[in-house]
């Protein structure tokens, strides 16, 4: 008698994050005791509130991409593993300061720090996280590192910025949106990316093609979780079904509707997204707006076309099982949408 296998459970068993963890388990385990080691203060709400955060949970992917880029270029050494903890650090900071912005409640499912500890605190803690990446950094001592992670974190604050000029702003186009993002959230997977090669001294065109494929992971990423705030559970999805929208946040299946939509639709997104004028009812409404048009379909559509770009980024490095599971988390990320 045949075994039927649940082919979506053992996917989940055995995801492309989980597989180039356990190939990089002793990276990954060193950079998370430096994570804890370099958080530490004898200011004692710092580290209990960043340690919050940090131990809510999320697969390290951020840093797991600069270890992996590390070891695929060859590199011996163990400057990776402080420069992941900065990466993380960096990552981590960002999201206390946007639970700050978006006044939100839910972070990857646990209570977020400001819902528990409040706004100023978690704006500052945010700050002392960013100040020890930047001691890491000089700490790490080459000026091409610094540079990698100086300019990346200046355009993500710049991005962080841009996406306040866009909330609420149903005019916003594909194509300022979109500079949001790579702004906002690829910069850091980029940057993440290229400090393997960096590190390994490889040639430039190396370094290129992995800040390439980064920048193109991390925008296919965030387009997914545009799709998912109005399709995935909530318990998957880390947040409440639905907060960009509440927030009135302009995100690509909004751009996608607003602009495909009739007047009368375009009143309704207005109303709730300008004016943040919202009924019951209006979150499901601005679904079937959105299904009605493809705009979620489409928005999965464009994320698959920026994974087929990092996956040709990855083209020129020899094939080894980190390349294997690098490529393997494109259809990850993008896979998430169902």
């Amino acid at each position: 008698m045949g075994v039927v296998v649940n082919l979506d459970e053992e996917r989940k068993k055995t995801s492309p994050l989980d597989k180039l963890a356990t190939l990089l388990e002793d990276d990954l385990k060193a950079a998370n005791e430096a994570i804890v080691d370099r958080m530490h203060s004898p200011v004692s709400l710092i580290p209990q509130l960043a340690g919050h955060i940090i131990a809510a949970g999320g697969k390290r992917l951020r840093p797991l991409l600069t270890i992996a880029t590390a070891r695929m270029c060859g590199y011996t050494g163990d400057r990776h593993i402080l420069l992941s903890a900065c990466i993380e650090f960096i990552h981590t900071a960002t999201l206390l300061h946007d639970d700050v912005v978006d006044e939100s409640d839910l972070r990857r499912g646990e209570s977020s720090a400001n819902a528990i500890w409040g706004n100023k605190p978690s704006v500052l803690v945010g700050d002392f996280l960013f100040t020890r990446a930047f001691a890491l950094m000089v700490e790490d001592g080459d000026l091409e590192v610094l540079r990698i992670l100086s300019q990346g974190s200046s355009i993500l604050a710049e991005g962080e910025v841009l996406q306040l000029v866009t909330a609420n702003d149903t005019e916003t186009n594909e194509s300022a949106y979109m500079e949001v993002i790579e702004a906002k959230t690829a910069e850091l997977f980029a940057a993440a990316a290229e400090l393997g090669p960096a590190i390994a001294e490889r040639p430039k065109t190396e370094q290129d093609a992995l800040r390439a494929y980064g920048m193109n992971l991390g925008i296919a990423f965030q387009l997914v979780d545009d799709v998912l705030d109005f399709s995935a559970k909530e318990e998957a999805l880390g947040k409440a079904i639905g907060d960009d929208f509440r927030e009135g946040k302009i995100t690509l299946p909004i751009v996608l509707a607003f602009a495909r939509g009739n007047d009368e639709e375009r009143t309704f997104w207005k109303r709730t997204m300008e004016e943040l004028d919202q009924k019951d009812g209006d979150i499901e409404h601005a679904m079937e707006l959105m299904n009605n048009h493809a705009a979620l379909t489409d928005t999965v559509e464009r994320a698959r076309h920026y994974g087929s770009i990092a996956r040709d980024s990855l083209g020129i490095f020899p094939e080894s099982e980190i390349k294997t599971a690098l490529l393997e988390i494109i259809d990850f990320v993008i896979e998430r949408a169902y």
